[in-house]
């Protein structure tokens, strides 16, 4: 596995031997701060998609027969 802020790799226990790195899954307290100022900033961003009211395809109308 790879830091994702440096691509640095990190050494990780074999499973349910250690605990994980104390700045997992970044190498660094370094390249965990840099992911925290990006979250800040505004750089990440979920893509949310707006659905036109009007249109039948979004209408939460149901039909009684």
């Amino acid at each position: 596995m790879r830091c994702p802020i440096c691509k640095k790799p990190l050494a990780l226990p074999p499973e349910n031997t250690a605990p994980m790195p104390r700045h997992f899954p970044f190498c660094s307290e370094r390249c965990k701060l840099i992911d925290l100022g990006r979250w800040l900033d505004g750089k990440y961003q979920v893509p949310v998609v707006e659905h036109d009211e009007s249109s039948p395809e979004t209408s939460d109308t149901r039909h009684e027969d």
